[in-house]
């Protein structure tokens, strides 16, 4: 099976991207008031179901898919990687067109007079609104995981290619696996070291977002996912366990998620260290996923492969990016319930809406912005579209005569 090419990752980015816009939904209906704050609905273990976060999970797939092909290369020599201007070249193509129309789309609708918050603007334009205490969430709320995908590139392309010429100079292929392992666990223990000093050290707040929310603090996740690709190309086929091992993991893994949303609370170890954890738990649903025996598929795999959730997955990006402005736009213009009595009514109408327009952007914007990739070549070089139309076009001309 090509874990590159896995239905079942695109199964849990339709799930992620499904219960990212339930959760902004059960933000719209919270009631803060001066007896405190009150959920749509008075149900704790609900709650925590709806509020596991999954941007973890994003986080993890992500940096696993992308470092994949480092991973090859620096483990078994199979340098298939693109150099660093392609590959964030390629990366632009994937992420800025819909972005950057986004941002100006929505910026402008709710600034309608010139110069407007301009500083928002240019920070959002330069994936700089996450260091922004003020304007973090602004104008598309959900973005701010963005900038920390463009520090996780810049990352990449920055350690990749130095481990495959580390690990050229080691002879054996275990000494290899540790290099690039020992590289991952470096990088997801210095934000948990961040979050430590931050926390307990100088008592900073968790409400203090860039503190917390920046790559400084959020990087851990992507470790996890390059983590997750050195192991899979250390093992090849080795160790594929079968389905009932593979959902008794999955079981527990999902467990422990709910677990700690469900014990976490503003300041408390489990909130302060929420994320790395997470990352782990995701770390071990996806192996359990990924690295199976291929003919003994679990009967839940039918439910990640299922047609309507890959659909949802295709077009996760254009619904993340669209979700809460939608949601907001018919919440102000009447079209959604008022009363926290309306909140599941809310879901299904935001879904639904948040479904259409995410497929029609994708259609429209993605896909259509992802082609301009082909502009390079596999080397990254600009592609020639026309091979040889500079001499076909040449004038024709007599053969020089022979000197004698």
């Amino acid at each position: 099976m090509s874990t590159t090419r896995s239905p079942e990752l695109q199964g849990f980015r339709g799930l992620a991207a499904l219960s990212t816009v339930v959760f902004h939904v059960w933000q719209q209906y919270y009631v803060y008031d001066a007896q405190g704050a009150h959920p749509p609905v008075d149900n704790p273990y609900l709650g925590a179901l709806i509020s596991l976060e999954v941007i973890d999970l994003f986080f993890v797939m992500s940096a696993y898919l992308l470092t994949l092909s480092y991973a090859r290369a620096a483990i078994d020599g199979e340098d298939r990687t693109r150099p660093a201007r392609d590959f964030l070249f390629r990366r632009a193509t994937r992420i800025l067109p819909l972005y950057f129309l986004a941002v100006l789309l929505v910026w402008s609708l709710r600034n309608p007079s010139l110069p407007g918050d301009w500083r928002d603007l240019l920070e959002h334009l330069t994936f700089t609104h996450v260091f922004d205490q003020q304007r973090i969430f602004y104008t598309l709320g959900p973005t701010w995981s963005l900038s920390l995908e463009i520090a996780f590139y810049l990352t990449l392309v920055a350690v990749g290619p130095s481990a495959i010429r580390a690990c050229r100079r080691l002879r054996t292929r275990r000494a290899r696996v540790l290099l690039c392992a020992s590289g991952c666990a470096a990088l997801y223990l210095a934000p948990v070291a961040w979050v430590a000093v931050a926390h307990h050290a100088l008592g900073i707040p968790h409400t203090n977002w860039p503190v917390y929310f920046g790559p400084q603090a959020r990087l851990g996740g992507f470790a996890v996912g390059m983590l997750l690709a050195v192991l899979l190309v250390a093992l090849g086929e080795r160790g594929r366990i079968g389905a009932r091992p593979a959902t008794l993991s999955a079981v527990a893994a999902a467990a422990g998620l709910y677990a700690l949303s469900y014990h976490s609370d503003p300041e408390n170890t489990w909130h302060t260290y929420y994320h790395p954890l997470a990352a782990l738990l995701w770390f071990a649903l996806l192996y359990a996923t990924l690295h199976i025996r291929t003919p003994a598929r679990p009967g839940w795999h039918a439910l990640l492969r299922s047609r309507w959730l890959t659909g949802v997955g295709l077009v996760s990006y254009s619904l993340y990016i669209w979700h809460e402005p939608l949601m907001l736009a018919l919440y102000d213009a009447g079209a959604l319930p008022r009363s926290q009595a309306g909140f599941p009514l809310a879901v299904l109408f935001v879904v639904a809406a948040g479904v259409l327009v995410a497929t029609v952007s994708y259609w429209a914007v993605e896909y259509p912005g992802s082609l301009l990739a082909a502009l390079r070549d596999k080397k990254g070089r600009p592609r020639e579209f026309y091979p040889g139309a500079e001499t076909e076009l040449e004038p024709h001309r007599e053969p020089e005569p022979a000197l004698r």
